[in-house]
């Protein structure tokens, strides 16, 4: 989490009510009541749950009232919290990823969101099944066409702002639009109607992390008890809507779902982090045509002009050839310039360091080159490739592991660019009502364990009802 991620908060924040007391059930209590809740949601028929920022705070994203939310620091004159990761990096939770399961099974039918973290996308939730109602600080959308695009940077603005990019539709071209809420911006009736829909037609709409006290957001659950639906609450402290709900459970988000996830006998899935990046290598000949003049660039797909956040730096060797010197690039954007003999090939060994908060310190790409740019496009379906990098990286428990998933020629300047997707992170998730931890495996044994935290609260979000695009 950055600094400007909080002081986004605080522009998207109504201050209301802060420095809540945190209220913890017997644990004889929390467990009947995980029980109780575990029967609720197994007899379910449209399970809608209703997000708000104690869900994030096991990711090291503080919430606003608890004892050491942003609203109660800046109460008391004291400094905001440092972050353990850069907030790009933040990992979804247990909670986060136990959702993206009961999806999957058919028992979670929607998903609500007050965060501005963009985690649940991250985690692997539809974008037709959540709706973010303050926004994403990862989303740029076009307010032409509709299109939405995720990024790996945050968004450098905030409150429906032009952004310095554009739509990557060629019969679009609109600029880009931020899709956080400043305080004035009206929630957006593109993520609020169906948000509406789903509450009226929920048997259950368990609310998650969230203090219920910013309107118009909160009144959302409320809609399920006119069709006869039941709100469950889990918070740390009370909420203003606690008497209108079937079951108010004082206890850690993760603690909870972890629970019941236990009885369920199910699963929490691994969180595998994929991100992409882009390799361009163009060429030109010298004037007196013996030599190669070649440039090497490694950017982001976003755009060549976009930040690339997960790598630091990249170190150039060269396999079996002492006529070429490595090289270091040590800031964005990367980029090595070289000459070479017309008929000569070599082989490049990319070694790519990885900044902070990815799961291991680098990984290292050999790239043969011969000058022989292919005519042929090769376009693989993304999901497929990120689907067996999921795969192996889970079986091997290994990080930096690479695929192409397009490659595609470029004329003038004579140009092939290429583009990757490379693991970046997995998480493990140990699923217990005794034990909660998170195994973050790099290249090793490299373990991390957090306690899950669980506050409150919320933000505010954006406008303009388009039909959904959804592009990285």
């Amino acid at each position: 989490m950055s600094l400007g991620y909080a002081e986004k908060l605080s522009y998207i924040e109504d201050v209301g009510q802060v420095g809540m007391t945190e209220h913890f059930d017997p644990p004889h209590v929390l467990e009947e009541k995980i029980e109780r809740l575990t029967m609720m949601i197994q007899k379910s028929k449209h399970l809608v749950v209703f997000t708000g920022a104690g869900i994030s705070t096991s990711c090291g994203i503080p919430d606003f009232r608890g004892p050491k939310g942003i609203w109660t620091l800046q109460r008391e004159g004291k400094a905001l919290p440092e972050a353990s990761l850069p907030f790009h990096r933040a990992m979804p939770s247990i909670t986060h990823m136990a959702l993206v399961e009961l999806e999957k099974a058919g028992i979670l039918k929607f998903i609500i969101s007050q965060n501005i973290d963009g985690l649940h996308l991250r985690s692997g939730i539809p974008r037709e099944k959540l709706a973010e109602l303050h926004g994403n600080s990862f989303m740029e959308t076009c307010p032409s066409c509709g299109a939405e695009y995720l990024r790996d940077f945050e968004v450098e603005t905030i409150g429906l702002k032009d952004t310095s990019r554009r739509c990557s539709d060629a019969n679009c071209g609109a600029k880009l639009r931020d899709t956080v809420l400043d305080w004035e911006d009206a929630l957006p009736p593109k993520e609020m109607n169906p948000a509406e829909r789903h509450c009226r037609m929920a048997d259950i709409v368990l609310c998650l992390g969230t203090s219920l006290q910013i309107t118009p957001a909160c009144n959302l659950p409320l809609k399920s008890l006119r069709g006869g639906g039941k709100i469950v609450i889990v918070n740390l402290q009370k909420t203003p809507k606690d008497k209108k709900a079937s079951l108010v459970i004082h206890g850690r988000v993760d603690k909870v779902i972890a629970g019941v996830m236990e009885i369920l006998n199910m699963q929490i899935p691994p969180f595998v982090r994929i991100d992409l990046f882009q390799i361009i290598l163009s060429q030109g000949l010298s004037l007196d045509k013996k030599f190669v003049n070649w440039t090497l660039r490694i950017l982001s797909v976003h755009g060549q002009k976009a930040p690339l956040p997960f790598i630091k730096s990249v170190e150039v060797s060269f396999l079996d050839n002492q006529d070429y010197k490595s090289a270091t690039l040590q800031s964005q954007p990367f980029l090595l310039k070289r000459r070479t003999v017309k008929a000569k090939s070599f082989e490049m060994v990319l070694r790519l360091n990885f900044s902070e908060g990815c799961g291991s310190s680098h990984a290292e790409i050999n790239i043969p080159v011969d000058f022989k740019v292919s005519a042929d496009c090769m376009n693989l379906n993304k999901e497929v490739v990120f689907q067996r990098l999921i795969d192996e990286t889970v079986q091997d428990s290994f990080c930096g592991k690479n695929a192409v998933i397009e490659r595609k020629a470029i004329m003038i300047p004579k140009s092939e660019v290429t583009v990757y997707a490379i693991v970046t992170n997995i998480i493990r998730y140990t699923k217990s009502l005794k034990t909660l931890a998170i195994d973050s495996l790099s290249n090793g044994d490299v373990k991390r364990q957090r306690e899950s935290i669980n506050g409150s609260a919320t933000s505010r979000k954006r406008s303009k009802r388009q039909k959904r695009k959804y592009r990285f």
